[in-house]
Parts: C-alpha cells; sequence; structure tokens
C-alpha cells in the first residue's frame, strides 16, 4: 500500500462534469470558466482553501449542488489532500 503525501495541496473544485449552463456556470461544481482559470493561478494552500470555502457559499446560493461535495471529497482522498473542511472530510 502507498502512501499518500500529507502535504498535497488542495485540488481544484472541478467534478470532471464541465457543461457550463445555469448562466454560465457549471452543473458539477458551479465554477465559472473565469473562476477555473483563477483557480489555477493560486499557490497558497490558504488562498486555495479560501476559493473552495467561496464556491461553497456560491452552491449553497445557487442550489441544486448536493452532489458536489462527496465528490470532492472523494477527489481529496484521491490525490492524498486532506479536504479543506471538516464536513467535506465527514462525505468521503
Amino acid at each position: 500500500m502507498s502512501k499518500k503525501r500529507s502535504n498535497a495541496k488542495v485540488p481544484s473544485p472541478c467534478i470532471d462534469v464541465c457543461k457550463f449552463r445555469r448562466g454560465g456556470h457549471c452543473i458539477g461544481c458551479s465554477m465559472t470558466k473565469a473562476q477555473k482559470s483563477l483557480f489555477k493561478t493560486l499557490k497558497k494552500p490558504a488562498h486555495r482553501s479560501a476559493f473552495v470555502e467561496m464556491l461553497r457559499t456560491q452552491q449553497a446560493s445557487m442550489g441544486k449542488y448536493a452532489h458536489w461535495a462527496p465528490e470532492y471529497a472523494r477527489k481529496c482522498f484521491k490525490t492524498g489532500a486532506k479536504p479543506p473542511f471538516e464536513d467535506l472530510a465527514k462525505a468521503g
């Protein structure tokens, strides 16, 4: 069994659905194309975590994104990154 890095960076909130509807927002993660580009420029873990927190607020405001948290938690565990929020850690 291989050990995953505990210091892996926070992965992109994208869950590989990438269908931009709902006013230009992805139906999988709620990001716009501009937000996806912005996330790629973020290097510091605190900035990446803050972006995910902002995105979760956006999802709550828009509704219909309950599927995202468990998928994102799975992605975090797969990459060896700790989900940035406790409730995501429990979702995986």
